[in-house]
């Protein structure tokens, strides 16, 4: 399974670095992949919940604008 994030208010290598910890805690997850240019995560895992992945997200201090 596979998600897509969009995810605002990342502007350096150590925002990739607290959105990809952030969600590497999740259950599931099993790679994280982050583009700071377009501002897009690729989320891979099993039984990944879209609630879980954005709570992990903004919980890092990040804003989710879309899952897909």
């Amino acid at each position: 399974m596979k998600k897509i994030m969009l995810v605002e208010g990342m502007s350096c290598n150590h925002c990739v670095m607290a959105v990809t910890n952030a969600l590497k805690e999740v259950e599931g997850v099993s790679n994280v992949d982050v583009n700071l240019d377009t501002k897009k995560v690729e989320v891979s895992g099993n039984d990944l919940v879209e609630e879980v992945l954005r709570d992990a997200v903004e919980e890092a201090g990040y804003d989710v604008v879309e899952i897909k």
